[in-house]
C-alpha cells in the first residue's frame, strides 16, 4: 500500500474549498494537462454521498478510465471517493477540511495498492507515486488559487 499526504493552506472559508474541492468542473480544469473529463455519471457541478462519477485521461501516454463513488461525506469537513473501476488494485482519497485562524486547510489522504504484485510495486516506486503526487499538487494549487479568488 502506498500513501500520500497532502496539506494546503487556504485563506477562504471552508465551504468554499469543500465545494470547490467535490466540483467535477474545478476538476477537469485541474487536469487539463492530461486532457481529462467526466464521461459518465455526475459529469458536471458538485457530487455528492453515493454518485460515482468516470474519469477519462491520458496518463504515461495511454488514454486510461477511473470510476469512482463518494462513499462518505460530512459537509464541509470531510469526504472520501473510492475507486469502483479503474487500474489499481484499490484506491481510497480522502478529503479533510478543517478552518484554522481565517484559513483553510485541505489535507488529501491519496492511498492505493497497484496490481501485478513486484512489477506493480517498482512501477509504484519508479514512476507512479512521483506522478499522483503531482497530480494532487496541481490540484490543490488549482483550488487554492480558485478558492483564495472567490
Amino acid at each position: 500500500m502506498t500513501t500520500i499526504n497532502l496539506s494546503t493552506k487556504i485563506k477562504a472559508p471552508i465551504e468554499i474549498v469543500f465545494d470547490l474541492s467535490r466540483n467535477i468542473d474545478t476538476h477537469v480544469q485541474s487536469m487539463d494537462y492530461t486532457h481529462e473529463i467526466a464521461i459518465a455519471g455526475v459529469t458536471s457541478g458538485l457530487i455528492e454521498l453515493g454518485e460515482t462519477v468516470t474519469w477519462e485521461g491520458k496518463h504515461f501516454g495511454l488514454l486510461i478510465q477511473h470510476q469512482s463513488i463518494i462513499t462518505a461525506m460530512v459537509n464541509p469537513t470531510y469526504f472520501v471517493d473510492e475507486m469502483k473501476k479503474g487500474h489499481f488494485k484499490w484506491l481510497k482519497h480522502e478529503h479533510l477540511f478543517r478552518h484554522e485562524n481565517d484559513h483553510t486547510i485541505m489535507i488529501d489522504k491519496f492511498c492505493y495498492q497497484t496490481p501485478f504484485g513486484v512489477f506493480g510495486k517498482l512501477f509504484d516506486w519508479l514512476l507512479l507515486k512521483k506522478h499522483l503526487t503531482t497530480v494532487l499538487e496541481k490540484r490543490s494549487v488549482h483550488i487554492k488559487n480558485i478558492s483564495e479568488n472567490y
